[in-house]
């Protein structure tokens, strides 16, 4: 599979619903601008809100396993433009 990223349950619906992005080449986690200015108490800001700006945690270390650059990418501008 050339674009899979394995996530919990509620990290792939945020992804679903662009709440949070993951931006390529780096694998940074994105979170929507709304979203960080959101106070609804520490289910948001620990499982949510204090992913933004970080790596995601593990990757394959064959290159070849790792998600799609430009797949990846598309998903990005997708998320951006639904920000």
């Amino acid at each position: 599979m050339t674009n899979g990223i394995t996530l919990c349950k509620m990290h792939h619906a945020a992804y679903d619903r662009n709440i949070l992005g993951i931006k390529p080449p780096g694998y940074r986690v994105q979170v929507n601008a709304d979203v960080l200015e959101e106070v609804d108490g520490p289910m948001l800001c620990h499982g949510i809100q204090d992913f933004h700006g970080r790596e995601l945690m593990v990757l394959p270390q064959c290159r070849s396993e790792q998600p799609d650059r430009e797949l990846l990418a598309a998903l990005f501008e997708t998320f951006l433009r639904a920000g």
